[in-house]
């Protein structure tokens, strides 16, 4: 197999598993992350075990024209990019007029703007391929307001909506769209969003990067605009759909009450 795919966040996490599991099946791989050190390791591992071209590039994609350069560095290693996986993002925790602005700015370029940006960059390579696909990881919290998340939560229903919208307009094109909405997963997010009083908590319903990678695949490669990881997981959305918006705002805001 001479395909290739590009994955962003992938030192580490839900990012991470998805670069092994996609090399364990033969692609080679461009990996995109902030840290050089997490991407060096992760390359030579694969390079070892599966004998595979990775690349990678060490780069903040929140930052201006980022998201081009990680663009025209793909196109000078490969013509042959098949998968795009938007994993690249982050949350903050805590109510919306007492964190910092730029913090929540820098957010939502992050969880937004780049995801938009490189794959509009992109799709034009992705539209030379016999088959190609577009894998954006959104969040449960995508299907409800969560007070104290708020911007975080709001990123990533943008980020599903978009993924619907854009797998019906390419439904005549050879690139197909899937967004997966992981749960609580062994990923490091809480400590970074600012919720380790309730690292024990989540620690109780985390699934392993693995196994969410694992099915966030298996769904893009079936051509599922839409996957959600993990039975109680479908259960939360589900009920996030159906009861009445005030009643799952009050919940999800509860959760997080020290």
């Amino acid at each position: 197999m001479n395909e290739y795919a590009l994955i962003t966040g992938a030192s580490k996490g839900i990012g991470r598993s998805v670069a092994l599991n996609l090399a364990a099946r033969g692609y080679h791989l461009l990996l995109v992350a902030r840290s050089e050190s997490e991407l060096k390791e992760l390359a030579e591992t694969i390079k070892q075990v599966h004998r595979l071209n990775v690349e990678f590039l060490a780069i903040d994609l929140s930052l201006s024209g980022a998201s081009q350069e990680v663009a025209d560095w793909a196109d000078s290693h490969t013509k042959a990019l098949s998968i795009l996986v938007n994993n690249a993002g982050y949350g903050l925790f805590g109510d919306f007029d007492s964190l910092p602005l730029e913090g929540q700015l820098n957010m939502i370029r992050l969880n937004i703007e780049a995801v938009i940006s490189l794959t509009h960059q992109l799709l034009p390579v992705l539209k030379q391929q016999r088959q190609s696909y577009i894998l954006n990881v959104a969040s449960t919290a995508a299907y409800q307001a969560m007070p104290g998340l708020g911007i975080y939560a709001a990123s990533k229903s943008f980020i599903l909506s978009f993924s619907r919208a854009l797998h019906f307009e390419l439904k005549s094109s050879p690139v197909s769209v899937s967004c997966v909405s992981p749960g609580p997963t062994d990923t490091g997010f809480a400590s970074r969003a600012g919720l380790d009083d309730f690292a024990d908590l989540a620690a109780k319903f985390n699934m392993d990067p693995d196994e969410v990678a694992a099915i966030a695949i298996k769904g893009m490669f079936r051509k599922k605009n839409e996957v959600i990881t993990g039975f109680l997981n479908r259960i939360s959305a589900f009920a996030a759909g159906h009861l009445p918006k005030a009643l799952v705002e009050r919940v999800s805001a509860g959760l997080y009450k020290k």
